[in-house]
């Protein structure tokens, strides 16, 4: 079952944005259900526990120190939109309930593409003045929010307040796009490589085509482990990977 937050009373008239948030929630959650709670399988860490996991693309679990996106943490990606893509179609394919904030520009037709259960995505292209008030929201009924910074430095005190929200609610906050204080985890992502197709030509002749796919490389710095990187094939046949160190 789906978390859900006691709403205080008053808080309709108050803000009706959070209302409305709260009741566009009930009607996710009531449609759809919480992703599988994924045991990592990797093993206890310095806490002793062994944290639950969202879905990631194939490519990126030896990536990731838990093999995906552990619940009740905070992770910053930087880089190519592709990554964010990725992840949103991973794990919304895998049953997870997501939400979007502030990120207008990220193509839902890709992330459909690429695998993503859209009826299991909500988004919030234009939150307002508070973003991190709308995400804090949101991480008391979804399982994923993937927060557009918009180019913000946010403040440590409201950062723990947020970081704090996720590990409460077992749900797990993507950043992207500006500055988390003591994020524990930190993805990066390039294209190095596309790929095209045109009749008559070979496949990657320079100049020639429509590009149906690329490759990124993929990088991931944690507090639990050596920086690694991976490329993970993007757009058409995308979810594998190679490891690169």
């Amino acid at each position: 079952m789906v978390k859900r937050s006691e709403k205080s009373m008053g808080e309709a008239a108050i803000d009706p944005t959070i209302a409305q948030l709260r009741q566009a929630m009930e009607r996710v959650t009531t449609t759809g259900g919480a992703a599988p709670r994924v045991d990592s399988g990797n093993g206890p860490g310095e806490d002793g526990l062994v944290p639950e996991v969202l879905a990631v693309p194939r490519g990126l679990v030896d990536l990731f120190p838990w093999g995906g996106l552990a619940r009740g943490s905070v992770v910053s990606a930087t880089g190519a939109g592709s990554l964010l893509l990725s992840l949103i179609a991973a794990s919304s394919g895998a049953g997870a309930q997501i939400a979007i904030v502030g990120l207008p520009r990220l193509s839902m037709l890709a992330a459909m593409e690429m695998g993503a259960d859209l009826s299991r995505v909500a988004l919030v292209p234009d939150p307002g003045p508070d973003r991190l008030q709308i995400a804090t929201v949101l991480l008391d009924g979804m399982d994923l929010v993937v927060l557009g910074l918009g180019g913000m430095s946010v403040p440590p005190s409201r950062a723990k307040v947020l970081a704090a929200r996720a590990r409460r609610n077992s749900s797990a906050l993507l950043v992207a796009g500006g500055r988390w204080p003591g994020v524990a985890v930190q993805l990066s992502a390039r294209v190095c490589r596309y790929r095209t197709a045109v009749g008559g030509q070979a496949p990657d002749a320079c100049g020639y085509g429509r590009i149906n796919g690329w490759d990124l490389s993929v990088s991931l710095s944690a507090r639990s482990r050596p920086p690694r990187s991976v490329e993970l094939v993007a757009g058409v046949g995308s979810g594998s990977g190679r490891a690169a160190g």
